[in-house]
């Protein structure tokens, strides 16, 4: 018979433990968690397309300079805030962005932990600042659009 680690803490903060698992907030937070098979298939979808976005930024400078023209063109027209999540960006980070210091690439994104496009400064220290959702969303259809088929 196999112990669970819950059988080698002192009882009173295994009750602890088991309480806060079972509370309705725990619950809640579990079912929010829970994918149904629709949701499945459109983060497939889109895990595959950040995917493929990727290997075309990383294999194609053509790819990541049309990309950042691209970006560099709303944020001169609606500004970096509304581009970038920038919120928490140093201004040295700001300004690089705003002066076309920086390339596209694709990695997690802080809060979700999914693939996201982020803006990196270039230079010494670099930052990451992700793309808002909306614009990543087209940004990721015109570069796959623009993409050459094989």
């Amino acid at each position: 018979m196999s112990d669970s680690y819950l059988d080698h803490i002192p009882s009173i903060d295994r009750e602890r433990i088991k309480k806060r698992l079972r509370s309705p907030e725990a619950y809640a937070a579990l079912r929010e968690r829970v994918k149904g098979p629709e949701d499945l298939e459109r983060h497939m979808e889109q895990m595959d397309r950040m995917a493929e976005a990727h290997f075309a930024l990383e294999s194609d400078p053509k790819m990541q300079e049309s990309l950042r023209s691209h970006i560099e063109k709303d944020i001169s027209e609606q500004g970096i805030d509304a581009v970038l999540d920038a919120a928490k960006a140093s201004p040295e980070a700001r300004k690089a962005v705003e002066a076309g210091k920086f390339v596209m690439k694709v990695s997690a994104h802080p809060k979700t932990k999914e693939d996201a496009l982020h803006a990196v400064t270039e230079g010494r220290v670099q930052e990451k600042l992700p793309v808002k959702p909306n614009f990543s969303d087209r940004y990721v259809s015109q570069l796959l659009q623009s993409k050459p088929h094989a």
